[in-house]
């Protein structure tokens, strides 16, 4: 049976992750709890999220405080943030894990559709980042970490602006590491490989899928939203201080 570390250095931070409700998202927002984190997140799924919500309460982890929001509404995401900072302090820990992979091909792709992809899964990782800046350079500390994607590294098909937006996550995290650095804040990517979570399982893992991943993992068995939570506790801890720049890959050594 798999023994989870404990990170002291995470008890009592304050943590901010996009798409807690479900998925990684939902790992991630339970695992930071159990290590003593108040936790905030925002999702466009209610009903999951305030389930998680009181799940984690009752195991006895600090309540984490959900917020509903749509975050390729940039004001709305701004003042949503802003909120929960006056709330519970200024963010320690940014997590930008939320994201939408549906699939396309390139002969259908419209202005805007291309523009809403990346009103998803680019755009706000800019303005969270711009979000807690001033409260972690006043802390002269931070742990930034940007969610990735393999898709890109390993020329998936399928979806061409979901790549091209996941490779930008590379390029944000290396240039706001070079600029937050000499503020004590550390920016870091971490590049999952295929998780199961429930929507992939839903869409995507027929037989066909599992002979994929069984031919092109070098490890057997699923990849799961917790194996990824762990590497983010880790780059989000005081244990990773001199982590920075980076693009941690997670995925069973696919790519």
């Amino acid at each position: 049976m798999k023994k989870s570390a404990t990170y002291p250095s995470l008890s009592g931070k304050r943590v901010f992750i996009t798409g807690g409700g479900t998925g990684i998202g939902e790992s991630l927002v339970a695992s930071f709890a159990a290590q003593g984190a108040q936790v905030a997140f925002v999702d466009i799924v209610r009903d999951a999220s305030e389930a998680l919500c009181l799940r984690v309460a009752e195991s006895g982890a600090p309540a984490p405080l959900f917020r509903h929001c749509d975050i390729t509404d940039i004001p709305a995401l701004q003042a949503t943030m802003a909120e929960l900072a006056a709330q519970l302090g200024d963010f320690d820990i940014l997590v930008n894990n939320a994201a939408n992979d549906q699939r396309h091909q390139t002969e259908d792709v419209s202005v805007a559709f291309y523009d809403q992809r990346i009103a998803i899964n680019q755009r706000p990782m800019f303005f969270t980042c711009q979000s807690v800046l001033a409260g972690m350079k006043k802390k002269g500390a931070g742990s930034i970490i940007n969610v990735g994607s393999m898709s890109w590294h390993a020329k998936n098909g399928g979806y061409p602006v979901y790549t091209a937006t996941k490779a930008a996550t590379v390029g944000l995290t290396r240039g706001l590491a070079r600029d937050f650095g000499a503020h004590g804040i550390r920016v870091n990517t971490v590049t999952p490989g295929w998780v199961m979570t429930q929507r992939q399982l839903d869409l995507w893992v027929d037989e066909a899928g599992k002979a994929d991943i069984k031919r092109n993992q070098c490890l057997p068995g699923p990849l799961m939203p917790d194996d990824v939570a762990a590497m983010i506790l880790f780059l989000a801890s005081d244990d990773s201080a001199m982590c920075t720049g980076q693009d941690f890959v997670v995925d069973a050594g696919w790519i």
